[in-house]
């Protein structure tokens, strides 16, 4: 299976494709489906990239703009 760049690249030839006049209809339609394929696939990968990032933004390391609790700089009574 090609990588998820190329699958885009690909989707975007597709798109450009059905775009010209001159295309025959049936040729369109085949496009057309071939395009929607791939851009079902590409919202998958998408997704699955999404929920890697949410995981990676909600681990306790990940919080940046938090305060480490060091005991360092505590006033001392």
């Amino acid at each position: 299976m090609k990588n998820f760049e190329e699958r885009l690249e690909l989707l975007e030839t597709l798109g450009e494709k059905i775009r010209k006049p001159e295309i025959p209809l049936d040729e369109a339609l085949k496009a057309f489906e071939e395009g929607i394929k791939l851009a079902r696939s590409l919202e998958k990968d998408l997704e699955k990239v999404e929920s890697r990032i949410e995981v990676l933004m909600n681990t306790p390391e990940a919080k940046a703009d938090e305060t480490p609790e060091l005991g360092l700089f505590d006033e001392k009574e």
